[in-house]
């Protein structure tokens, strides 16, 4: 599949926060009506209960994605949050092994592995 074949909600920095899986719900509404394969959002979108796996709100939400098989691509600058946690640190680099979940610099790192990708 080709990058110009997929289609990629991008959300914009500021608006509301993405706490939870219903607010994870709503993002995937939005990417059905634009019949997105990938929502990209940037990491100050993500409430801070996000970067920390104790709350569950990371594998709530990307399993809300996975489910309805919608690729979520988190973008910006996390090394705040993983400085302070190895299980975090784990968390990214599983993520960004496999198709579904990524955790990148900035849209021009997720548009290069979106081309990239076979």
């Amino acid at each position: 599949m080709s990058e110009s074949a997929v289609t990629v909600l991008r959300l914009a920095v500021d608006g509301p926060p993405v706490r939870d899986e219903r607010d994870a719900t709503d993002l995937l509404g939005d990417a059905f009506g634009a019949g997105a394969a990938w929502v990209v959002v940037p990491v100050e979108r993500l409430a801070e209960d996000f970067f920390r796996l104790s709350t569950r709100v990371a594998g709530g939400i990307a399993q809300k994605f996975a489910t309805y098989r919608v690729g979520l691509a988190v973008i910006g600058d996390i090394s705040r949050h993983t400085a302070d946690s190895g299980a975090l640190r784990d968390f990214v680099r599983e993520s960004n092994q496999g198709g579904q979940l990524w955790f990148l610099v900035d849209e021009a790192a997720f548009d290069a592995r979106l081309g990239a990708r076979p």
